[in-house]
This record gives structure tokens, sequence and C-alpha cells, in this order.
């Protein structure tokens, strides 16, 4: 079954949100884990690309956007609309619903930072995984960890 881990940004920055998930990311890649970053849009989709490759010094993550070409697909996609069909196991959430596609995955990381809205959407999504019995964790995180 799913796992659903939430981490709680203290501050309503968006870049901070942006960084983390990057972070998570490089994180998961580095475990060799195959990430699918799901945006809410298409312009943070490719906001997420740029970021990939500058967000910390001396990383390295090597990604694409979604869809992409099939004869090499990196461990790390970004996407707004439909997730990719081979199999990635970890998904990460930018977006304000549950994607439909995210039981396919082991592991969904949601980051909420202190904007209202987003912070009112990530509780309608922790409701949705509870209520479904899915295993969930939250992560506090501080103002430090949200540098890149």
């Amino acid at each position: 079954m799913t796992r659903v881990d939430f981490y709680l940004l203290s501050d309503a920055a968006s870049l901070g949100r942006e960084r983390i998930a990057c972070r998570l990311a490089e994180k998961a890649y580095q475990l060799g884990h195959r990430v699918y970053i799901h945006a809410e849009s298409s312009d943070l989709a490719r906001r997420l690309d740029d970021l990939l490759w500058t967000f910390r010094a001396g990383s390295f993550v090597p990604h694409a956007l979604f869809p992409c070409d099939a004869s090499h697909v990196p461990p790390v996609l970004i996407g707004h609309n439909d997730a990719p069909a081979d199999s990635h196991d970890v998904l990460i959430n930018l977006a304000t619903e549950v994607p439909t596609f995210f039981s396919r995955y082991e592991r969904v990381a949601e980051v909420i930072d202190q904007d209202e809205q987003r912070k009112r959407a990530g509780r309608e999504r922790f409701r949705f995984y509870r209520d479904r019995g899915y295993a969930l964790e939250t992560h506090p995180l501080s103002g430090q960890n949200n540098d890149g």
C-alpha cells in the first residue's frame, strides 16, 4: 500500500516549496528510486525543470519534462497532466488535488507551505488519504531546511 509523507514548511515562500521538492527528488534519485514530480501547471513544471539544474551547487539530478523521448527516460520526470506509465516509485505532488494515479506509487510526498489556500488543500488531501487507510507521516521543516 502507498505510504504518504507530508512535508510541512514553516513559511509561505513558493520557492521554498519548489526547493524542497527538488531536494526530495535528489534524495530519492540518490537512493535509486524513480521519481515523478506532479506540478499544478505547465509553468510550474518548467520552473522545476530549471530549478533542478541550479537548486544546489554540485547537485546533479537527471530529469526531463514529461512526456519525453521514450528511448531515454531519466530517473526523474516532471509533468502536470498524466503520469508516466512506466515504473516510477516516488510521486512528489505539488498539485492542489490528489492525483488520480497516486496509488501506482510506493511513496507519495506532499509539500505544504503556509500559503492559506495550499494549507487548506493540503488538509483536504490529508483527510482523503487518511479516510482511505493510507499510512501517513508528517515532517515539520524549519526555515533553515528550506534553503537549497
